[in-house]
């Protein structure tokens, strides 16, 4: 079975994929959309959107014939947050704090 980490980052490896998490920043977009952005036909962005949909980096919802795209929240960073408090020392302080919160979380304390 293939990690989160790993998947995201097969997902970022691909120059295209990178664009259209950009292009999502600012708001949801509809497939159509995205699409007009490239240079490649409609099979290759819809399987792009998979891996980015699969890695967990993009949702979709669908509204009436067309299919909406948006960023989800934090799955990037905290992806990349933690691989690089792994490599990184000064990410280790900031990785420590992220699971002393989300210890006291889960015992239901309250975080100041």
């Amino acid at each position: 079975m293939e990690d989160e980490a790993t998947s995201v980052f097969e997902a970022l490896a691909h120059p295209t994929r990178r664009q259209i998490l950009q292009d999502l920043k600012d708001g949801e977009l509809a497939a159509g959309q995205i699409a007009a952005q490239f240079h490649a036909t409609g099979p290759t962005i819809s399987r792009h959107l998979r891996v980015l949909r699969g890695a967990g980096l993009i949702s979709e919802r669908r509204d009436a014939n067309r299919i909406l795209y948006s960023l989800v929240s934090g799955r990037l960073a905290l992806t990349v947050g933690d691989f690089l408090s792994t490599v990184c020392p000064e990410q280790v302080v900031v990785r420590e704090v992220r699971k002393r919160r989300s210890a006291n979380t889960a015992k239901g304390e309250a975080i100041e």
